[in-house]
């Protein structure tokens, strides 16, 4: 079902990126310094190893320049122009305060945000990179960081401390902090799927959607947690969709496909999996019965909203309670599982959705040198 590309690298890949555009390129990193680019074709077009051997942890292109390639290795991300991967065109050394797990632009290129080791979020200027901002709130691994589209002073990082964290870059603070664990205890969801073993929810991957108002982030707990901001970019809605028998590794949304709430998901299972989410409750609130999530906000408002959440909480329990009785599905079940399933056989290590020659894809990076194409025109 899939197609190989291969003889792009000789050590096992780490992440995925591409370019802008239906003709763009596609870009590789992988561990002891390699860098590889790729028509969308499979075709190698540029090796290059990078001196110190460090693994490639990220790479992703400008949206606003898809002649530049930000890559990140230790502590330093390297801009390449990808036509020509000779030298980088910059380096910035020193741009996370400990490995750098993660780098995401936003839409004009201005900013790159970098997530490293030390639970650090800085934000770098483009051009120079020089580091504007510094975001300092996660007590572990910060996995993975994103740009709200139409915002550009919302970013969201998430890490294995569990959190997932929206920040307002104006004033250098979070707008709210969720924790997945205390979310999961607070919807009553400690059940576990049969033969699976419990694992927190430490947070890997985050992606937004095209729309800017629903965030998706992959977990160790084999779920996608899925939040929707409303207004004044405010946490209005939390959920999740059992994606995976073990750890869910990535998580993106599609902006090429029907509508911006299709996903696709990876996991240490060795599945990949296509979703659509645009009938879940935390998506369309309108369309099921959904359970909201107290919300930890201090203000003038705090108990009337904390009072409307238990009328409404007793409310949905009731519905869900008449549903069950009729037989409808719960929230559980709304999403009535993946539109797409593939068996990869290999635990996935990155995922990068692509138009490949007019024809819907998803890239899959595993613990091989070589990556996998599977179509998604079978829709």
């Amino acid at each position: 079902m899939g197609s190989l590309w291969s003889e792009g690298h000789s050590s096992s890949i780490l992440c995925v990126g591409a370019s802008p555009g239906p003709e763009g390129l596609i870009a590789s990193g992988a561990e002891g310094g390699e860098v590889t680019v790729w028509t969308r074709e499979g075709a190698v077009v540029g090796r290059l190893a990078l001196p110190g051997q460090e693994d490639v942890t990220s790479a992703s292109f400008s949206p606003a320049a898809s002649a530049h390639l930000y890559v990140s290795h230790g502590d330093a991300v390297s801009v390449f122009d990808p036509r020509s991967l000779k030298g980088p065109v910059e380096d910035f050394r020193g741009a996370g305060e400990e490995e750098i797990n993660a780098v995401a632009l936003n839409e004009t290129g201005s900013n790159v945000a970098v997530a490293d080791d030390s639970g650090v979020v800085r934000i770098l200027e483009i051009p120079g990179g020089k580091v504007c901002r510094s975001l300092r709130r996660h007590t572990n691994i910060c996995s993975s960081v994103a740009f709200r589209p139409h915002r550009p002073n919302n970013l969201v990082s998430v890490g294995l401390d569990m959190q997932v964290i929206l920040w307002g870059l104006q004033k250098t603070r979070p707008l709210w902090t969720l924790n997945l664990q205390d979310a999961a205890e607070e919807a009553g969801d400690q059940q576990q799927r049969p033969g699976q073993l419990f694992n927190p929810p430490l947070a890997h991957c985050v992606s937004v959607s095209g729309c800017g108002n629903v965030l998706g982030c992959a977990a160790e707990d084999g779920r996608v947690h899925l939040m929707r901001i409303g207004g004044g970019s405010k946490l209005e809605q939390q959920g999740a969709i059992k994606a995976h028998s073990q750890g869910a590794s990535q998580a993106h949304f599609i902006s090429f496909l029907s509508h911006p709430h299709w996903m696709v998901t990876g996991g240490n299972d060795g599945l990949v999996a296509l979703w659509d989410l645009s009938k879940h409750p935390v998506v369309n609130p309108e369309g099921k019965t959904q359970t909201t999530a107290p919300q930890r906000r201090k203000g003038k408002s705090g108990r009337r909203r904390r009072e409307q959440e238990k009328s409404k909480q007793k409310a949905d329990e009731e519905d869900e309670a008449a549903a069950k009785d009729q037989g409808t599905p719960t929230e559980e079940e709304t999403t009535s599982g993946p539109k797409l399933s593939i068996s990869h056989g290999d635990k996935v290590n990155w995922l990068c959705p692509a138009v490949l020659k007019g024809e819907p894809s998803v890239i899959v990076a595993d613990q091989s040198t070589n990556l996998t194409v599977y179509p998604l025109s079978q829709l």
